[in-house]
């Protein structure tokens, strides 16, 4: 992939290049998917070495994704006070600490001190995911701001890939041979020193402060930006639809990726170890999320956002029913391919609810970022629904993508 054959997207309003600047925001992305990667083998794990249901190992989703409900707004306000810099450096910082703090959890060896941990972590997430989308998005041409946020989301699914992959080999890997959770220090660890590299970095390095209503990636229309932009967020119906289906979605994908493992180990014709399974997620799952991501950048360019979410999100609807329906080698298949199809969906709600809002686009954007605690929700509703049977838990994500379609069909319209 050849960012440069591609610059003008890249252009501002000026004429100024902000690829450079693009290019380190998508370190940022890749970075917060490799750590959002990694819960989906810290599932699995905590329910064998703390001897979990699969219900209450959903409490590990839910302290990281209740990180974003409680920091998203501040985050937001941070970053409409200080600059997206100031809020990117913040975010980097509470990352590290996060990281970090596993090392003294191993040492208690309490569930509540991983909680702990996981919660700066992802409190530092927050900051980055509220900064660096709506910056992606303003980081040149208004037409290709949909496509340029899934472009930079190609690179957050590379990291969503080397997650399990990573993951499963230093964590179920290394279980034998270490007592406890004494297996996490060294992924963990290590991630806590690459994030410090990359805070020098942005610490040291200067990047443009746009505001959004200098490269506003909304509409052509000034005078029908203008108009939506004047409303009260409450009051843009776009905006509280695309606030309900990012919700929804990441229920729906944190979901998937929290029981993928328990799912494909339960079939008993593939006899999958809990390493092959964490293998499969990032080789096939995420893998197929990566391609996703990458074709849907270019696949902007032709197919409106919206009917591209719509075909998206049934198709993965009618998977879904598979999964449910088939608890074999099929549903294996299809709980792969759906990686495919979800690739999309984030970056894509997001650029629609953003559209047309002007100078309220970092508050719209700390709000949509804030409802990725549906990610805090959904697995423990699907560890209950499928303890016995996994497959029949993901009825919930049935009914989020069922939603993501009806957003993206509708939004087509408009």
């Amino acid at each position: 992939m050849n960012l440069r054959s591609d610059s003008t997207q890249f252009k501002g309003k000026n004429g100024e290049n902000y690829l450079f600047p693009f290019i380190l925001i998508t370190c940022l992305f890749f970075l917060w998917g490799f750590a959002h990667s990694l819960l989906d083998v810290l599932n699995k794990h905590f329910q064998d070495s703390l001897d979990l249901t699969k219900a209450q190992s959903g409490a590990i989703q839910a302290a990281a994704y209740g990180a974003y409900f409680v920091m998203a707004i501040p985050a937001g306000l941070i970053a409409g006070r200080f600059g997206y810099k100031a809020g990117i450096i913040v975010g980097l910082a509470l990352f590290a600490a996060g990281a970090f703090g596993f090392v003294p959890a191993v040492g208690i060896n309490t569930f509540g001190a991983f909680l702990l941990a996981l919660l700066i972590l992802f409190a530092g997430l927050t900051f980055l995911e509220t900064v660096a989308n709506p910056y992606a998005i303003v980081l040149g041409t208004p037409e290709r701001a949909a496509s340029r946020i899934n472009l930079a989301q190609t690179f957050n699914a590379v990291g969503w890939i080397l997650g399990p992959l990573i993951g499963s080999v230093l964590i179920f890997g290394n279980e034998a041979e270490t007592s406890g959770n004494a297996a996490l220090i060294l992924p963990y660890a290590g991630l806590g020193v690459v994030v410090l590299v990359v805070l020098a970095l942005f610490f040291f390095v200067r990047l443009p402060e746009i505001k959004p209503e200098e490269n506003d990636p909304t509409d052509t229309d000034t005078a029908g930006a203008a108009l939506l932009s004047s409303r009260p967020l409450i009051k843009q119906r776009r905006f509280v639809f695309a606030v309900v289906a990012q919700l929804l979605y990441v229920a729906a994908q944190t979901g998937v990726g929290s029981f993928f493992i328990n799912y494909a180990i339960e079939v008993d014709s593939l006899q999958l170890t809990e390493m092959q399974a964490g293998l499969l997620l990032g080789l096939g799952g995420m893998a197929l999320f990566a391609v996703g991501r990458l074709s849907g950048s270019f696949l902007m360019k032709r197919v409106k956002p919206g009917v591209l979410l719509g075909i998206c999100a049934l198709v993965n609807t009618l998977l879904m029913a598979v999964i449910i329906a088939s608890h074999n080698r099929v549903g294996v298949l299809s709980l792969m391919l759906c990686y495919l199809f979800m690739s999309i969906m984030f970056p894509s709600i997001f650029a629609l609810g953003v559209k047309g809002l002007g100078e309220k686009t970092k508050k719209a954007s700390s709000i949509l970022v804030l409802t990725v605690v549906g990610g805090a929700i959904a697995p423990s509703l699907m560890g209950w629904i499928g303890a016995t049977h996994m497959n029949l838990g993901f009825i919930i994500p049935l009914a989020c993508f069922g939603y993501i379609a009806f957003f993206g069909f509708a939004e087509s319209r408009q």
